[in-house]
């Protein structure tokens, strides 16, 4: 009977990260196709986002259907989501992380940040620079082993790939 839970339980683990990929897949496509028609690069969207506290995490993505710049900053304890437009380079809006998830990955991504001694900024463009015809598309800090680094993601065409960056 135990076996039998412990099935239970790892096919439905499987299928949740099955669909957690597909999802990923969905998403990573949606954003390739659109990202031509972004006129502004992940680190300007950065320096935009600079105007409204300390960037702690940037992306474009495709929100409820719309293709996005997003730029998560902080500012003493608040953190708030910067829509940059894309095409422009200037912040459209912010407001306040109101969502738990949000907030707890914002806060996630501020204790690397605390750790960092260099930008998002630098990290985003020495990535771009060590992989000749990439873009980045997404920049997240995160502690690894106690030390801070960022995870650049990268597209060329409809090629993602992810590598990381010392943030010390």
């Amino acid at each position: 009977m135990r076996n039998k839970v412990l099935l239970i339980g790892l096919l439905a683990g499987a299928t949740l990260l099955g669909a957690a990929v597909a999802d990923e897949a969905k998403e990573q496509a949606a954003v390739a196709k659109q990202l031509p028609s972004a006129k502004v690069s992940l680190s300007q969207g950065m320096t935009a986002g600079e105007s409204q506290g300390q960037v702690i995490s940037a992306k474009f993505e495709v929100d409820e259907g719309h293709f996005q710049l997003s730029v998560y900053t902080a500012r003493g304890s608040a953190f708030q989501e910067v829509i940059v437009d894309y095409t422009t380079g200037k912040v459209a809006k912010a407001g306040p992380l109101d969502e738990a998830d949000d907030v707890a990955a914002a806060k996630k991504q501020m204790a690397a940040m605390d750790k960092a001694k260099t930008s998002l900024k630098a990290a985003t463009d020495k990535a771009e620079q060590e992989n000749a015809g990439y873009r980045a598309v997404s920049v997240t800090p995160m502690l690894k082993a106690n030390h801070a680094i960022a995870k650049v993601t990268l597209v060329k065409g409809t090629q993602f790939k992810a590598v990381s960056e010392s943030l010390e």
